[in-house]
């Protein structure tokens, strides 16, 4: 057999952790019948966080932790609280409430809250291309959601994702800053933050929600998407990402819309249009347009 280029084994790779992650959705749909959002969650990056700390501390990284000022910790407890308390959290409210395939398409919009953001917070323009993807995202989820009669229950759930949408959009503008300082290598941005957030995530679900109902089937979910689906598939993604280019990680990660439709489809019978395909692939394209074509930084920055 010929041995596989590097490139290509990054391309399987990252397209092995895109299923991965999609997979996630499932599950999570399929453990929130038995244990509540917020504690499901919590459970799960916790979970995670044990496994990355025994790495983290032999890996001698915990020398530098001790060296950190107010600054530091300051970034990583917001960071921790942002991008796991809240956004994991409403995350798996909002699976709670809504049909995965609609909480997919809503998280494809990341893309546009970051770039209008990043306008505000990183003196980064959208270019004209950008404009015009938001454009046609925003046509392609009209497209979807038409003729807009939601069901009443439903309408909760799209305000926590709305909620969710803008956490994930903020996190992703605060990690890039923490990350640009290079001051804190990534394994430790990821093993303290997410201890912090998952913590304080798991504390709150057990204090407000319902015991959870833990059976094999349930502990098995939660051990699966802990260590395989968070922990091995993160490290995975970052070390295709020493390989492929921001755009080829960037189209890798979008199929993610429809992988998540296709299993969705299969796993929990949820049955899409062809007018809702025809939505999913016109917001697809939008948001591959905003992420792909490179901000413009204001003349005062450059």
């Amino acid at each position: 057999m010929p041995k596989r280029d590097p490139h290509t084994t990054a391309v399987f790779q990252a397209l092995f952790v895109t299923f991965l992650w999609s997979t996630s959705v499932v599950l999570i749909k399929v453990g929130l019948k038995d244990i509540p959002a917020l504690t499901f969650a919590g459970m799960r990056y916790f979970l995670a966080f044990l496994i990355l700390l025994p790495i983290f501390t032999f890996s001698g990284r915990i020398k530098g932790v001790k060296k950190w000022g107010r600054r530091e910790w300051l970034l990583l407890i917001v960071l921790g609280i942002l991008y796991y308390t809240i956004t994991q959290g409403t995350m798996f409210l909002a699976l709670d409430y809504l049909p995965a395939v609609n909480v997919s398409l809503l998280l494809n919009g990341t893309a546009i809250v970051v770039a209008i953001l990043s306008i505000l917070l990183l003196h980064e323009n959208p270019s004209s291309m950008q404009y015009i993807g938001m454009f046609i995202f925003f046509a392609g989820v009209a497209v979807f959601f038409f003729p807009f009669k939601f069901p009443a229950g439903q309408l909760l759930g799209y305000l926590i994702a709305g909620i969710h949408l803008l956490a994930t959009s903020l996190s992703s503008i605060l990690g890039r800053y923490v990350n640009r300082q290079r001051s804190i290598d990534p394994l430790t941005v990821t093993t303290i933050s997410m201890g912090i957030g998952a913590s304080l995530l798991l504390g709150i679900g057990l204090a407000v929600e319902p015991a959870p109902k833990m059976n094999l089937t349930n502990w098995f979910i939660v051990l699966l998407l802990a260590m395989v689906n968070t922990a091995v598939a993160f490290t995975i993604w970052n070390k295709t990402l020493q390989t492929l280019s921001a755009t080829e990680s960037t189209v890798i990660n979008n199929t993610m819309l429809f992988q998540i439709a296709i299993l969705a489809w299969i796993f929990l019978d949820e049955a899409l249009t062809l007018v809702q395909i025809a939505g999913l692939l016109v917001a697809f394209c939008g948001a591959l347009i905003v992420q792909l074509q490179p901000g413009k930084k204001h003349m005062a920055d450059s």
